[in-house]
């Protein structure tokens, strides 16, 4: 019984995503099962004492990636909206919270990157990845454990992809936050879900946040400019589609040019929202 603290510690262990995805099936095809586990998850859930930054050293220490996510198409998908934005408004200082195990960074074109992560194994090996490259650096990071009043981590552009549904706990989530806004000079850009909605048919690992609320509500120098829908939206495929999306924000004093993102493809764009 103590694993029914979540519904695929059990089913799901070390981040097996081809498992769950199996597991996802069965449970999508039975009615019945999925409510009875759904009002069993709100119940038992808020009580369940998961630690992100514990699972994530796990994970890359026995030999896992970051993810689909940062493999395939849709690391190319995001590497060309990316790569576009940044040459279009002239960034040149980019700094990631959760930069990972490299594997996305290295289809980037950025002058100047810095990458930040909680997991001392992934920063070893993007440190060894990248030894020779003079443009990147990486650094062990707990926004939790850290005060940076001076700015020490900053640029123009703060990016926080594939991480915001991966944060768990709200101290976690609250402290993230508001170190990716602080970091930024000009803009932010997160890839992300963006949505309350939470079943037991998701990873340890996996919670979804409506994170505009959050934007909205602490950070009154930031507007959104721009959401970008996914062109590889969740459909069917969970490792070459993602319910993750772009959202672009700017400081209200930024002076934006007179055109806007003129790379992004009109037919993935939607108005911006809170």
């Amino acid at each position: 019984m103590k694993h029914l603290g979540n519904a695929w510690r059990g089913i799901v262990p070390n981040g097996n995503e081809a498992l769950a995805t199996r597991a996802k099936r069965v449970i999508n095809k039975d009615k019945r099962l999925q409510a009875g586990l759904t009002s069993l998850y709100r119940v038992i859930k808020p009580n369940y004492g998961f630690n992100s930054k514990r699972y994530w050293e796990r994970r890359y220490a026995n030999g896992g990636s970051s993810g689909a996510g940062s493999y395939g198409r849709l690391a190319q998908y995001k590497a060309e909206f990316l790569n576009s934005f940044a040459r279009e408004r002239n960034v040149s200082s980019v700094i990631e919270f959760g930069s990972g195990d490299g594997a996305q960074l290295g289809l980037f074109e950025f002058k100047h990157y810095i990458g930040l992560d909680v997991s001392v194994t992934s920063i070893k090996r993007c440190i060894q990845q990248y030894a020779d490259d003079e443009s990147k650096s990486f650094y062990l990071y707990d926004a939790e454990l850290t005060k940076d009043s001076h700015h020490l981590f900053t640029a123009e552009l703060a990016l926080s992809l594939d991480v915001i549904y991966h944060l768990v706990e709200d101290t976690v989530f609250e402290a993230y936050m508001r170190a990716l806004f602080t970091a930024a000079e000009s803009y932010v850009i997160i890839y992300s879900s963006n949505t309350s909605e939470n079943t037991p048919i998701q990873a340890e690992h996996v919670r979804h946040r409506r994170f505009t609320d959050w934007v909205d509500e602490h950070e009154k120098d930031w507007m959104l400019i721009d959401h970008a829908v996914n062109k590889y939206s969740l459909k069917t495929n969970e490792i070459e589609e993602s319910f993750a999306d772009f959202y672009v924000y700017s400081r209200t004093s930024t002076e934006f040019p007179e055109v806007g993102l003129r790379s992004l493809d009109a037919s993935r764009r939607t108005r911006p929202t809170g």
